[in-house]
Parts: C-alpha cells; structure tokens; sequence
C-alpha cells in the first residue's frame, strides 16, 4: 500500500502513535506532500526545538521509500477540481488540506489523516489512525 502522511499523521507518528507506526512499516511507500513539509517548518519555526525537529525530519524524509511530492502542474490542475467540488457541494475545507489532497490523489495513495473534512472530497483514500 502506497501512503501519504497529513500534518498530524506525521506528529502522532513522532509522538510514538503506534498505528501509525504499524501502517508505516507496511507501506510499499509513504509520500509527504510539500504542503505537509511548509505546515511542519512553520510549527518547527514556531516551536522551543526548531533544530531538533528538523533533523529527526531530514533524517525520516531520507529513509528508503519515503518520497516528498513536489507541486507540479497536475497537481495544480487536479486542486483546481477538488476546489470546484467543494464549492459545488458546499463544503469547504482549508486550502492547505485541498493541496495535500490534489497531491495524494496524484500518486493515487491513501492519505493518513485525522482531518475528517478530508471526507468531503470525492474520489479520495482516506485512512484514518
């Protein structure tokens, strides 16, 4: 199984979640979007262990079989129709949480996410721990 890692699936998994830490060890792969990595450097920044945080993250994101998905055009593309459903649905969700969806959709994964709004996009995985 191809994962994806939230926000808070990547914190829970730092706290010692050990759902989390199970799925992980069974995944073929594990993505984090470049969503994902700006909300954790912004909480790193904001927080007492900036450099602590960045090397345990530096040395998890250079793990055989952990990926960062850079945004590209398709994925640009594919949250301009995650937008478009949403407003057409009437459920908004953060716009954030609709690039770490477009991202996670592109490489056709299963998103590990606390978020239940994540729910309201249609089409996407969603695995909650």
């Amino acid at each position: 199984m191809k994962i994806c890692l939230d926000t808070n699936a990547y914190s829970s998994f730092k706290k010692g979640n050990q759902n989390i830490r199970e799925i992980m060890e069974n995944a073929d792969e594990i993505f984090v979007p470049a969503t994902v990595l700006g909300e954790l450097y912004s909480g790193f920044q904001i927080g007492n262990l900036t450099e602590k945080n960045l090397s345990e993250l530096n040395e998890f994101l250079s793990k055989p079989g952990v990926s960062i998905i850079p945004t590209n055009t398709d994925i640009a593309f594919r949250y301009g129709f995650i937008t478009k459903d949403l407003r057409k649905q009437g459920t908004p969700i953060p716009t954030n949480d609709m690039w770490i969806a477009a991202a996670n959709m592109d490489k056709g994964s299963v998103l590990l996410s606390r978020d239940k709004h994540f729910k309201e996009i249609p089409g996407l995985l969603v695995l909650d721990f």
